[in-house]
C-alpha cells in the first residue's frame, strides 16, 4: 500500500464549511474533535435546513456515538460547540448559500444530495472555492477525482475543484483488495456487504422509494439493496476491472457494517499466511488497517476508526487459492474520519501561508 503523504505544514489551520449536517456531516465535525489533527482545520459555517435547536441536541445525544464529549449550545444565529462559534446557515440551495461571504478553503458536501457534475457545479458557481463530496460522483465524470485515503492520495492536485472521499464500503474494501493483488495477485472477487440501515429506508412498511424492498422495514427484515461497490473499486484499482461482482443487504442494526469477501487468488496461500499479511499490513498502516483475533461482534466496532478491520479468525482458505475473508469497518466513524485524511492532504497541496480569516459571526474561531 502506498505510503501516505504527510500532511499539511502551514502557518494556519485549513477553514472548512460543512453542507448538509445529518449522519456524516455530525461525525466529521465529531471526529474532528477527537482528531490529533484538530488544530490543523478549522468549521468556520455549516449549512443545515435543520432548525439550530434540533441541531444542538442532535449534536449532543447521538443513539450510535453517545454524548458529545464538550458543551454544545445555541447563539443567535449559529451554534456553540466546545466553547467556539460556529455560525449556521438553511439554505437548500446551492445559490442560496453564504458561500460568497465566506473566507474559507474547503466545502465538505455531506448531505448526499449532490451527486452529478452539474449539481456539484452550483456550489462552486456560489462562491465555494473546492467540494469534498462524502459520496461517490454519479459517474466518474461527474467529480475530478474519487480518492480513496492511503491508496490514490497522488492523484490529488492543487487546481481540482470537486473531489469524492468514495464511499465508506469502498474504503473498506480497496486497501484489502490492493494488497491481495500485490501480494498474491486477484483472478476474480465477489465482495457481499452486509449494511446496518440507512435513512432511505423506513421504519415501517411505507411508499420511501421507487425499489420496491426499500419499501420495507428497515428493523424487521434483511433487504437486498442495489450497489455500486464493484464500480468503485474498479475506479481505484482499475487493473482489477472486470474481475470484480459485489452485491448488498442491509441487516436491522443502527451502525457497523461487514464485508463478506471471496477471492479467486493467482497464488496459493494459507489461513495463517494470509493473517500474516493483515497483521503487517496493520502494522504499516495503523491509520487504515487493523486485525483482530477476538470472538467480536459488530458492535465491537462501533466508533472505531479504520478503514477495515480484518476478522483473522474468519479467514478460510479452500483449495489454496480460493480464500473467504470477513472484513469490518463502522460505516459512518471510520468514513467520517478517512473524510478528513483526504481535505488534510488535499490542503497541503493548495493551503497558501495567508493569516487566518473567518466568518464574521464572533471572535471565538470554529472548532
Amino acid at each position: 500500500m502506498p505510503a501516505d503523504r504527510p500532511g499539511p505544514d502551514v502557518s494556519r489551520p485549513l477553514r472548512i464549511a460543512i453542507n448538509g449536517y445529518g449522519r456524516i456531516g455530525r461525525c466529521v465535525l465529531r471526529a474532528l474533535m477527537e482528531s490529533p489533527h484538530r488544530r490543523s482545520l478549522d468549521v468556520v459555517a455549516i449549512n443545515e435546513p435543520a432548525d439550530l435547536d434540533s441541531m444542538a441536541y442532535l449534536t449532543r445525544f447521538d443513539s450510535t456515538h453517545g454524548i458529545f464529549p464538550g458543551e454544545v449550545g445555541v447563539l443567535e444565529g449559529g451554534l456553540e460547540i466546545a466553547g467556539r462559534a460556529i455560525p449556521v446557515f438553511h439554505a437548500r440551495d446551492p445559490a442560496d448559500g453564504p458561500w460568497s461571504r465566506l473566507d474559507f478553503d474547503l466545502l465538505l458536501e455531506c448531505s448526499g444530495a449532490f451527486a452529478t457534475r452539474e449539481r456539484l457545479q452550483a456550489f462552486l458557481e456560489a462562491g465555494c472555492p473546492r467540494v469534498l463530496v462524502s459520496h461517490p460522483g454519479r459517474s466518474a465524470a461527474d467529480v475530478d477525482c474519487t480518492i480513496v485515503h492511503g491508496i490514490n492520495d497522488g492523484d490529488l492536485r492543487p487546481d481540482q475543484r470537486i473531489v469524492s472521499a468514495a464511499s465508506c464500503t469502498t474504503n473498506a474494501a480497496v486497501p484489502i483488495l490492493d494488497l491481495l493483488e500485490r501480494h498474491l495477485g486477484v483472478d476474480g472477487a465477489f465482495l457481499t456487504t452486509l449494511h446496518s440501515v440507512m435513512n432511505d429506508q423506513p421504519m415501517i412498511d411505507g411508499y420511501h422509494h421507487t425499489d420496491l424492498r426499500r419499501t420495507r422495514s428497515a428493523m424487521q427484515s434483511i433487504v437486498p439493496v442495489a450497489t455500486g461497490l464493484a464500480q468503485g473499486i474498479e475506479r481505484m484499482l482499475p487493473g482489477l476491472a472486470g474481475r470484480i461482482q459485489a452485491k448488498a443487504v442491509r441487516v436491522p442494526i443502527l451502525n457497523v457494517s461487514a464485508i463478506d469477501l471471496a477471492v479467486n487468488l493467482r497464488r496459493n496461500t494459507s489461513p495463517d499466511a494470509l493473517n500474516a499479511l493483515f497483521a503487517a499490513a496493520a502494522l504499516a498502516r495503523p491509520d487504515l488497517i487493523a486485525c483482530t483475533d477476538q470472538p467480536h461482534a459488530s458492535v465491537d466496532f462501533n466508533h472505531d476508526p479504520h478503514s477495515a478491520v480484518v476478522d483473522l479468525g474468519q479467514t478460510r482458505v479452500n483449495q489454496g487459492r480460493f480464500a473467504n475473508l470477513l472484513i469490518w469497518f463502522d460505516n459512518e466513524w471510520g468514513f467520517a474520519n478517512r473524510m478528513l485524511d483526504v481535505a488534510r492532504v488535499w490542503a497541503g497541496l493548495f493551503q497558501d501561508s495567508a493569516a487566518p480569516a473567518h466568518a464574521t459571526f464572533s471572535s471565538s474561531p470554529g472548532v
